[in-house]
């Protein structure tokens, strides 16, 4: 089953180099940018479709501007990996696969779910990533990459395989 990996705003400010966003996650978890580029070459290499989430571009986009220096250079690459997601550039998914949670049914779920899910402590963009996780998972394994141990705790289980029958 193909791999899907859904990119969460912590792990891309990382990955971008993002200044004052060097790490993300618990202690015993730090995510640093040698260890995000390690995990991202790995799943290049094994095919992974890498998504990018409309709530991880818009807070990274936020990141980036109120960063202290360096926002034209790392605004530049964050720029580049949405032109592969618009253009739907290996490896990442096109960026309209998402459009379907956006539509007024979809917006109505999410209004339903958001307010139980704010009262644990989940923020309306890691809902939106949890939903997007969600849909990938009706057709891909999916991973949510992320130093939040919260929003990690959203990602769907993999389908149980089904062990095929020997013929006799």
């Amino acid at each position: 089953m193909r791999k899907v990996l859904v990119i969460d705003t912590d792990i891309l400010c990382v990955w971008l180099g993002i200044p004052r966003k060097d790490d993300c996650g618990p202690i015993n978890d730090r995510w640093d940018q040698a260890r995000v580029n390690e995990k991202i070459q790995l799943e290049e290499v094994d095919k992974t479709t890498f998504v990018l989430p409309l709530a991880t571009l818009i807070e990274t986009g936020n990141h980036i501007a109120q960063a202290s220096h360096s926002r034209l250079e790392v605004a530049g690459k964050l720029a580049e990996i949405i032109r592969k997601s618009a253009d739907d550039v290996d490896p990442w998914a096109a960026f309209d696969n998402q459009s379907v949670l956006w539509t007024p049914e979809h917006l109505r779920k999410l209004a339903d779910e958001w307010p139980a899910l704010a009262n644990t402590g989940l923020a309306i963009g890691d809902a939106t990533i949890k939903r997007l996780a969600e849909y990938y998972s009706e057709q891909f394994e999916v991973e949510i990459l992320t130093g939040d141990q919260g929003l990690k705790a959203y990602e769907p289980l993999a389908p149980a395989e089904i062990p095929r029958r020997r013929k006799r």
